[in-house]
Formats: C-alpha cells, structure tokens, sequence
C-alpha cells in the first residue's frame, strides 16, 4: 500500500510559484528543487512538484491542460481548524490567489478553496468527523473482541 503522495503540477514560472505557496506557508525541499522544478512539503508524507510546463511535458504525450481555462483536477488539504482555512484562504488571496467558490459551511464540516497563479484549484477543509450526520460514538457501541 501506498505510503506517500506526490502530486505534480505544471507551472508557467517556478520562481513566482515558489514566492505564492511560501506565502501560504509551505516549505521547499532542495534536494529535489532546481532551475525546472521543486518540491513542496505539504506534511511529512504529502509532496506536490512544481514542475516547469517544459519539464511536466516529459512526463506525457498529452496537451497540458491550461489551468486558468479548464479544470483538470482540484486538489483538497485539510486544516486544524475553521480559523486555520480561513487564514490560508487570505494567504493565498493576498499572494495573487483568487477564490472562484463561497466558503461552505455545513457546521461539522467548513471549506473554502482558491486558485494559485497558474489556475490550479485548491480546496482547504476543516472537519469534526465526531459531529458528522450519521456517526456513531465507537465507544457506546459496547463492542468487544
């Protein structure tokens, strides 16, 4: 089974992406950065390159989606709180970001989303799973093995 995810996206300037997601504060790894391509932490099993279009291109025979036009996937992290996905979202607004959606709300669960400078969606979600509709509390089922 799988242990860690690396996402990779394609970029139109690496130095300008690097300077947005450093604002949302993210973190760069240098072994694997370099003139075409770095790679951001996201936590300590969750990677995402950032890849020039010209080095995203090696890894396809297929057009490179323009993410400022269509959507080619929207990537969802999670957050520690509802003030947390707040603060990203302003983050990535005041770093050049925009947000296409309205922040949901649905009491157990609270998201907001934005789009970096290349268009690429990101979706920032808090949740109580404890609260969410239909779950039960493991411990006053009296189960034992």
């Amino acid at each position: 089974m799988a242990s860690k995810i690396f996402v990779n996206l394609p970029v139109k300037d690496l130095k300008q992406a690097i300077i947005f997601y450093t604002r949302l504060g993210f973190s760069f790894n240098p072994q694997f950065t370099d003139d075409g391509a770095t790679c951001m932490v996201i936590s300590e099993h969750i990677f995402v390159m950032l890849l020039l279009e010209n080095r995203f291109s090696n890894f396809t025979k297929k057009q490179i989606a323009d993410a400022s036009k269509v959507t080619e996937a929207i990537i969802c992290i999670d957050a520690a709180s509802r003030d947390e996905v707040d603060e990203m979202i302003r983050n990535a607004i005041s770093a050049g970001g925009k947000t296409p959606n309205n922040k949901q709300d649905h009491g157990w669960m609270y998201g907001h989303g934005f789009e970096d400078l290349d268009g690429h969606l990101w979706e920032v979600m808090w949740m109580d799973q404890s609260a969410m509709p239909g779950h039960k509390n493991q411990s006053s089922n009296n189960v034992h093995a």
